[in-house]
């Protein structure tokens, strides 16, 4: 498929601010949709954030993803030259992704108040999180949704994507 303005124009309407996605989250609600959110970097999407994320969707009807911003990328000391990618460059190469539904940049450092304004049916993080550590799981839990985790791919990661350029 060539991405043509058009196809761009579709695909960056994916990406949202909270009082837009607040809206959508309303019609999506009103259709019965199961609402499923993640959130992350995705600084260097590779194979691994590509099988989370799929399975991540496989859970309900509505995939929504809290991408950490450039600020709060750099606040998690992921790496002095993190995020490799801007923000926006990363939430438009998610919203690309045909099973994501929205994607909304957040500042904070951490997706706690985006997890109270999206109110998933569904909260999902990586097999290396505990369902107690993990941020928004109360509120999901108090409505009676779903907190869950899923499992990493071995051997992927950006940190070793870095790395490999790196010592090209």
């Amino acid at each position: 498929m060539i991405i043509t303005h058009t196809n761009l124009e579709i695909i960056k309407k994916k990406i949202f601010v909270r009082e837009t996605l607040s809206r959508q989250l309303n019609i999506w609600r009103m259709k019965s949709q199961k609402i499923v959110f993640t959130n992350g970097c995705f600084d260097l999407l590779h194979h691994g954030h590509i099988d989370y994320l799929s399975k991540a969707a496989d859970l309900g009807d509505v995939l929504v993803i809290g991408l950490n911003s450039d600020a709060s990328v750099k606040k998690l000391n992921k790496g002095a030259n993190r995020p490799i990618q801007i923000e926006n460059d990363r939430a438009l190469i998610l919203s690309a992704i045909q099973f994501v539904e929205a994607i909304l940049i957040f500042e904070e450092d951490t997706p706690y108040e985006l997890i109270k304004l999206v109110q998933p049916d569904v909260l999902v993080k990586g097999g290396d999180w505990k369902e107690s550590d993990i941020v928004g799981a109360d509120i999901v839990k108090k409505k009676g949704g779903l907190v869950t985790t899923i499992p990493y791919v071995e051997g992927y990661s950006t940190t070793n994507i870095e790395k490999r350029i790196k010592n090209w």
